[in-house]
């Protein structure tokens, strides 16, 4: 797994920038020992490869955040052609079906430098009805149990959850079967009316493994300050 030894952060700052130069900006004001990075779809298919390459050059942990979805055999080059950037972890989609993760995690096990595997289960903008009309019976929180166990079964190291369904997958995965966790706010970086948000201790808590973090980081005034304020409500 291509890790580093001293950053053991659940912290990963999601990188939603259009431009390169704003990213590496962005970077330069944090600490690579203290925090992760994720880079998406949108910020990937714009600068390409090069700037994942350049993330991991300067010592961060990147997450590649592109949610791969094919048929087997290409998902799994599409793996391998990951992990060959450095990379810390990897995602694809777990309606892919079994055959498909098995060989992505095949793919990535024959490697010298492995990431992190992790699945998709439901996207977390799809109710009930977005569920109903593709197929699935159930609820989201149903499919989103089922998914997690099939990921584990294929050989995935875990999933991307929702805060609300952390407890619930808590209950029906291994203990070592990492939890991603997207959404969280810091209470501090609480603005107006908005007053039902997940807390990065409040995620931990419930058993979260890692959080991922965007605005209340990346549209700080003074970047580190506020990551130093997300650890020093972690330790608490």
């Amino acid at each position: 797994m291509t890790t580093s030894p001293t950053n053991q952060s659940r912290i990963i700052v999601a990188l939603d920038f259009a431009r390169e130069a704003d990213a590496l900006a962005l970077v330069e004001r944090l600490d690579p020992s203290r925090c992760r990075l994720k880079v998406g779809k949108e910020m990937f298919t714009r600068n390409g490869p090069q700037l994942v390459e350049k993330l991991v050059a300067k010592g961060y942990d990147v997450f590649l955040d592109l949610k791969f979805h094919d048929i087997p055999n290409t998902v799994a080059g599409a793996c391998r052609s990951a992990a060959e950037l450095g990379i810390w972890m990897v995602n694809v989609h777990a309606l892919g079906g079994k055959r498909m993760m098995e060989a992505a995690a095949e793919a990535l096990d024959k490697g010298s430098n492995r990431p992190l595997l992790i699945g998709v289960t439901i996207l977390t903008s799809m109710g009930e009805e977005d569920i109903a009309q593709i197929g699935l019976s159930g609820s989201p929180a149903d499919n989103v149990k089922r998914l997690a166990v099939l990921a584990q079964e294929s050989g995935l190291d875990g999933v991307v959850c929702s805060p609300r369904e952390v407890a619930m997958l808590r209950e029906n995965v291994r203990d070592d079967f990492q939890l991603v966790t997207p959404g969280i706010r810091p209470a501090w970086s609480e603005k107006g009316d908005q007053t039902r948000i997940t807390t990065p201790a409040d995620a931990i808590r419930l058993g979260s493994d890692y959080l991922v973090i965007g605005r209340p980081i990346t549209a700080a005034d003074e970047p580190l300050q506020a990551l130093s304020l997300i650890e020093e409500e972690l330790r608490a």
